[in-house]
């Protein structure tokens, strides 16, 4: 897990435990039927926006997405350049059974050490990408649906508990607690929604944005490197990935 995850994932959750814990009884935010109006309600809803497959790939997906080590640009643009340098002393051939640190570019690279023509490779490797995206969109419209049903389901227990307070008006002492307990919907649904469900959402279409680019890096390194390109034009092809001040610095070197 990347560390911005973990320090704001820790410092969310501490910061409302916090609150809680220093305004007195931390018992007085637990009320079951509120628990289950927004998280089963909210579950439920998502899934009947969703299929099936949808909805339970999307943990697996956002999980993956924050475990995930995402291996930098300026790293992979170096190990392409070394293996174009060698693919063009030594052949293609040369390149098999050296250590490559992507997985997308090791497959990249048997296919061409196979001795498939670039076309299919090309397509290949476009599909996976292509696929990939489509597993990472899926993972993050589950969140995104999670993040807008929750202030709802939320507002609706709310609702529904003040509807039970107003129908027993005879005891004025059991107006406070019961408002409590209907407010506490609302409160779980917040949470659910700007503390969890956006923030994952988020973090999914961060990944995905950083999926795409080192994949559309890599099957231009693949390409050239199946072409024969001249390492030095391929390394300021694939500079063209990077933000300028990278592009600057890197040149630089």
């Amino acid at each position: 897990m990347d560390l911005a995850t973990l320090l704001g994932m820790l410092g969310a959750i501490g910061v409302m435990v916090g609150a809680i814990v220093l305004g007195g009884d931390v018992m007085v935010f637990v009320d079951i039927p509120s628990v289950i109006i927004v998280f089963f309600g909210t579950a439920f809803v998502v899934l009947f926006r969703t299929t099936l497959g949808q909805f339970l790939g999307s943990f697996k997906v956002a999980l993956g997405a924050f475990l995930h080590k995402s291996i930098p640009p300026t790293t992979l643009i170096e190990e392409a350049v070394s293996l174009a340098n060698t693919a063009r002393r030594e052949g293609l051939l040369a390149l098999e059974g050296k250590s490559i640190s992507h997985p997308f570019l090791q497959t990249g690279i048997s296919l061409c050490i196979d001795g498939h023509p670039p076309e299919v490779v090309q397509k290949v490797l476009s599909r996976d990408i292509n696929l990939a995206i489509q597993r990472q969109e899926a993972g993050y419209s589950v969140f995104k649906a999670t993040a807008e049903v929750a202030p709802a389901m939320g507002m609706i227990g709310t609702l529904i508990g003040l509807v039970q307070m107003l129908s027993n008006m005879s005891d004025p002492k059991s107006i406070g607690p019961a408002m409590a307990v209907a407010l506490l919907t609302t409160l779980y649904g917040a949470i659910l929604a700007n503390a969890f469900a956006t923030p994952i959402a988020e973090k999914l279409k961060l990944r995905s944005n950083e999926e795409k680019l080192a994949k559309t890096l890599i099957l231009e390194s693949v390409s050239g490197i199946q072409e024969g390109l001249n390492p030095r034009v391929l390394e300021q092809l694939l500079m063209t990935y990077l933000p300028e001040n990278q592009r600057v610095s890197k040149g630089k070197e």
